[in-house]
């Protein structure tokens, strides 16, 4: 999902900084153009690099957009402290590290979008971690609204079931792994799953001009999941 975006952005002409764990996923964003900073998001360090390689190379902050996800599947019970501690490190704390680097940086009308999770809503089977990490960012980004407007905004993009790896690999908390995706679909009132694209689109829009009265707000792309 945080390729697509990239990409969405960076084709309307963006001059983007990406940055993640993956680095073969980061070298086909250079081949497109984009600067990549390989790190753990989950480290102070990686965020306040990424901030610093922003502004060595453009010299000025506009906007954030972090996308990251873990799961840490397990009912609370069978969930190690490690899977739990880095569930809450990538979704929630890497958050507040970014935002603390970068916030005095950005300039007057910058904008912050953070993708979170219907999962803020929706228990799912064995997500103890994940729906605590995301269920925390709603009040986060109220909060930082409030703090920082009118000078910045801020918004919550919160997906439920969109084809990437992470949904993949959340099939196996279910009783059902091999059919739960197509039977989600099936049940959706937009009878498809979500796709990248989808979530790009809203993030285009909310960094925009034309959201320039949004702010504080959670947006939740879900196909009409929470309608079932």
């Amino acid at each position: 999902m945080g390729r697509e975006i990239a990409e969405v952005l960076h084709q309307k002409g963006a001059n983007l900084i990406a940055g993640g764990r993956d680095q073969s996923r980061g070298a086909e964003l250079e081949k497109q153009g984009m600067v990549f900073v390989p790190g753990d998001i989950k480290t102070p360090q990686a965020n306040q690099a990424l901030v610093e390689k922003a502004l060595a190379t453009y010299g000025r902050l506009d906007a954030l957009v972090l996308a990251a996800g873990q799961l840490g599947i397990g009912r609370v019970h069978e969930l190690s402290q490690e899977d739990w501690d880095d569930t809450i490190a990538t979704n929630l704390s890497a958050v507040f590290y970014l935002l603390n680097y970068a916030i005095p940086h950005l300039k007057q009308g910058g904008q912050i979008v953070i993708i979170g999770s219907v999962a803020a809503l929706h228990a799912f089977p064995e997500h103890p971690a994940y729906t605590a990490s995301k269920g925390a960012l709603p009040a986060l980004v109220k909060q930082i609204a409030l703090d920082y407007g009118p000078a910045i905004r801020i918004n919550l993009v919160s997906p439920a079931q969109v084809l990437t790896p992470l949904l993949q690999n959340s099939v196996k908390a279910f009783d059902n792994p091999e059919t739960i995706l197509e039977e989600t679909a099936a049940r959706l009132p937009m009878k498809r799953l979500g796709r990248p694209r989808d979530i790009a689109s809203m993030v285009l829009y909310l960094l925009g001009d034309e959201a320039s009265w949004i702010t504080g707000s959670n947006f939740v792309l879900d196909g009409g999941f929470l309608s079932t």
